[in-house]
């Protein structure tokens, strides 16, 4: 499989305090990549690093080849190629369901208002809210919010997703409906990066794991070796802290 995301050595600080460092990781076409590690470890900070939503001091960011770089003029470009959902949904309050997910596509991709339409329509379809279009996010439940963010990233056909903690927010009822459509996305051959807290999730969605702690990878493997035969005494401390059914 081919590479689509390469992350050289980075590093990242604010001030004095450094955040994470000398990281590297490779994600390939098709595969999802899940990342887990204590709060506060610097896991959302670096998806927002990928798309250069934050500055890194050191190391470069490739996608397919091109460098991610915050101040290149083709940065919107690239970031067309990058999908990401947050765990706050930023749904447009103003707008229905429809034409939150019409905007991006019509404004920056320029694509015609039927084709948008008729894609918006059909994903919607797809994760169960065909029936919501012409309601506004106000009407809507935190996993149909969610499930909406999806469908808009989606709307960009981006190269890569990038979903952080999107069900961190959710009553657990609402979390399954949420996972279900990521679920969906994996077997779809989506290409991937997920930061969770959700360890039954990670373990059925993961083609790889990564955990991070003390600003650094300290493991990562497949979902099986990675949950079954952890390698280091620090992963097992952190699985020992979940309980699974």
């Amino acid at each position: 499989m081919e590479v689509i995301l390469e992350v050289k050595n980075i590093s990242k600080s604010y001030d004095d305090i450094s955040v994470f460092e000398n990281i590297s990781l490779t994600v390939k076409k098709g595969e999802v990549v899940v990342i887990v590690g204590p709060s506060g470890c610097g896991k959302s900070t670096f998806l927002r690093c990928i798309n250069a939503l934050e500055n890194i001091q050191e190391g470069e960011i490739l996608l397919d080849g091109e460098a991610i770089d915050p101040s290149s003029k083709d940065l919107s470009k690239i970031r067309e190629k990058i999908g990401m959902v947050f765990q706050s949904y930023d749904l447009f309050p103003h707008l229905t369901i429809l034409q939150n997910l019409m905007l991006a596509p019509v404004k920056v991709k320029k694509t015609p208002k039927t084709e948008a339409e008729k894609e918006a329509l059909q994903l919607l379809d797809r994760v169960g809210l065909l029936s919501k279009k012409d309601n506004y996010p106000r009407q809507l439940s935190g996993g149909q919010k969610q499930r909406v963010a999806i469908v808009r990233a989606l709307m960009m056909h981006p190269e890569i997703l990038l979903l952080d903690e999107i069900t961190a927010a959710l009553d657990p009822e609402m979390v399954r409906e949420v996972l279900d459509v990521v679920l969906s996305l994996a077997k779809e051959g989506r290409t991937m990066v997920i930061v969770t807290h959700e360890m039954q999730f990670a373990r059925a969605v993961a083609d790889r794991m990564v955990f991070i702690d003390g600003g650094k990878i300290v493991e990562e493997g497949s979902a099986q070796e990675f949950f079954d035969d952890p390698k280091t005494e620090r992963l097992r401390k952190f699985l020992n802290s979940f309980s699974y059914e």
